[in-house]
């Protein structure tokens, strides 16, 4: 009897507690900080991919050049804690409809590594380029404030909070070029981890994170975006016909990962209104997370709610009394503060967390009870097992089960119900739910 109230104690503690560094790194996140960051990449002019290298003062060289030194002094503030280097792929004008001449599509890096799991790595992203009206313009001023330099800037506040502290995964803080081109820098930077082997947990792609007062007239500082895809495009064709028979048509592993930022957000940040979107990007739009996806990593874009096309990919002009341009003065900073603290929050999350279990198998047809058993994970100290409604989009119902790999849900019907496993260590972070993969019989 004593065993039992123990675990049930244990249990109750673990699956409700909060950790107090998460609460801390929200309020670290500097406003002023962000807002003198995206002050200084408007003041390149224009940051088109293909403008000038050489200037010290205008166009992207300039710019990557400035963002590779704030993410070295950085380090230096953390006894060199960040690898910062420039990554970098040539693109030409053959084939390439936006490309107006050859040219280094560079990125620029930095990484906070791991001291568990050196070669597991949650990425934060923020796009370094912008454009005018005329993607092909690449001398015209385009001061892309809130696309993107919110985002670019974001990725920069947020190294310089998480380098505070140590995790056991590692974290990749990374300025992408060549967005608006066609996303050039995260299809470069994807080949380059899937050519080191990393084992990509997670990316988060920001990309306008400033804008509150969308072009439909509402004013919006709490609502944000989190766009995933419902499954790989890397799946197989057996686990196809397998989703057929028993689900998981929106449980691909960026979808699970969207579900992890919202739980997370809603637990740290109730004040925030983190909107799932069922989709890959906007309608027949792309984003920087899309090349990971198209490796097969999970990835999703985290941005605004409301949108403000007057002020995206604009001569700076006035129409009709309509002021274009995506101008400095257009950017919420107190928005783009709880932005980058969401990203903050997930990835010390996720770096934290064990990894999750590569197996889970389900069991219970024409059963009035779940079975489920998993594979052990390294560094776990506990599981919890989540369940939804099948048209739910969150995990609204969990259990922590111990430390165990098999569990019986009683009285749950496996037929009305979708199932997943996280991992769980002893300060209570969480891996990200992984569906079942496998069948028991």
């Amino acid at each position: 009897m004593k065993l039992l109230f123990i675990f049930l104690f244990v249990s109750t503690v673990i699956s409700a507690q909060t950790n107090q560094k998460l609460y801390d790194i929200i309020d670290a996140v500097s406003e002023e900080r962000l807002k003198q960051d995206v002050k200084t990449l408007t003041e390149f002019g224009t940051r088109n991919t293909f403008s000038d290298t050489v200037s010290t003062t205008r166009g992207i060289g300039a710019a990557r050049r400035w963002i590779k030194n704030e993410f070295e002094s950085v380090s230096k503030e953390c006894n060199n804690c960040l690898d910062v280097f420039y990554q970098k792929d040539f693109v030409t004008k053959e084939g390439n409809r936006r490309v107006p001449h050859d040219a280094w599509v560079v990125n620029v890096v930095a990484i906070q590594k791991g001291t568990k799991y050196p070669n597991r790595y949650i990425i934060m992203s923020g796009d370094i380029d912008s454009r005018a009206s005329d993607t092909m313009d690449f001398t015209t001023d385009a001061p892309g404030a809130n696309d993107n330099a919110s985002g670019m800037a974001g990725a920069i506040e947020a190294a310089r909070v998480l380098s505070k502290y140590q995790f056991e995964s590692s974290i990749i803080y990374v300025g992408l070029s060549g967005e608006e081109q066609g996303l050039f820098g995260g299809a470069g930077l994807a080949k380059y981890a899937q050519d080191k082997g990393w084992e990509i947990i997670g990316i988060l792609n920001n990309d306008m994170i400033g804008n509150i007062e969308g072009v439909d007239g509402v004013i919006d500082n709490r609502t944000f975006r989190i766009f995933s895809e419902p499954i790989p495009p890397t799946e197989t064709e057996r686990q196809r016909n397998a989703r057929r028979f028993y689900g998981g048509e929106v449980d691909g592993i960026s979808r699970q990962l969207a579900r992890y930022v919202h739980n997370t957000v809603k637990t740290y940040m109730p004040e925030m209104n983190p909107m799932m979107v069922y989709r890959l990007d906007r309608f027949g739009r792309g984003g920087h997370h899309r090349p990971f996806n198209d490796l097969g990593f999970p990835g999703i874009r985290i941005m605004e709610a409301h949108e403000n096309y007057t002020q995206q990919h604009q001569d700076i002009r006035t129409e009709n009394e309509i002021k274009y341009g995506d101008t400095f003065e257009h950017v919420n900073f107190g928005y783009a503060k709880k932005l980058t603290a969401v990203n903050a929050i997930n990835i010390a999350s996720l770096a934290s967390a064990p990894p999750a279990p590569s197996t889970v198998a389900i069991g219970g047809i024409v059963e009035p009870a779940v079975k489920l058993k998993w594979d052990a994970v390294y560094g776990a100290n506990g599981y919890k097992i989540y369940w939804r409604d099948t048209t739910s989009p969150t995990w609204d119902h969990s259990r922590y089960v111990g430390d165990v790999t098999e569990f019986t849900l009683e009285g749950i019907v496996i037929d009305n119900f979708y199932f997943g496993v996280a991992s769980v260590d002893d300060d209570g972070y969480e891996s990200v739910v992984v569906f079942p993969n496998q069948i028991m019989r």
